[in-house]
């Protein structure tokens, strides 16, 4: 299944990924002009990582990995995200799901699609949220 993974993986990159990837970092970037925007550049940041290799990841609370909540999981991050969501998630995730309905028109674009739908799942809330493996998802060897 590695092997697949990796394909996978390096098609996205290839065909969009790190574009894609890119640009969510450039937002990072720009969020972090100001003192109030550290919070969804660091968003940013974590989505930009996700989509250059979002194959075999997903996405998890930071208070499943730490034990404990921290700014971006307590009422702090929710207000956040909340802002987010209103300004910015809500357009990200329906520009995922489109591509997401493009990629699904063929089979063999359906996992890209799936990927996409992930995507546009992480752009909704994503102050909080950490990237981590499948196997460490499923497993919980994340938590320290």
């Amino acid at each position: 299944m590695s092997v697949l993974r990796f394909l996978f993986n390096l098609l996205w990159f290839l065909l969009g990924g790190v574009l894609m990837g890119l640009a969510w970092w450039l937002a990072g970037l720009l969020c972090f002009i100001s003192l109030i925007g550290i919070p969804w550049g660091r968003a940013c940041f974590m989505i930009g990582t996700f989509t250059f290799f979002p194959f075999g990841k997903t996405t998890v609370s930071r208070r499943f990995i730490t034990g404990r909540d921290d700014i971006g999981t307590g009422t702090l991050g929710l207000i956040g995200n909340i802002i987010w969501f209103v300004l910015f998630g809500v357009w990200l995730a329906i520009g995922h799901i489109t591509s997401a309905l493009a990629c699904f028109i063929t089979i063999v674009g359906i996992p890209f699609g799936i990927q996409h739908l992930k995507l546009a799942l992480a752009s909704l809330a994503p102050i909080g949220q950490t990237v981590v493996t499948k196997h460490e998802a499923e497993t919980g060897q994340y938590i320290r």
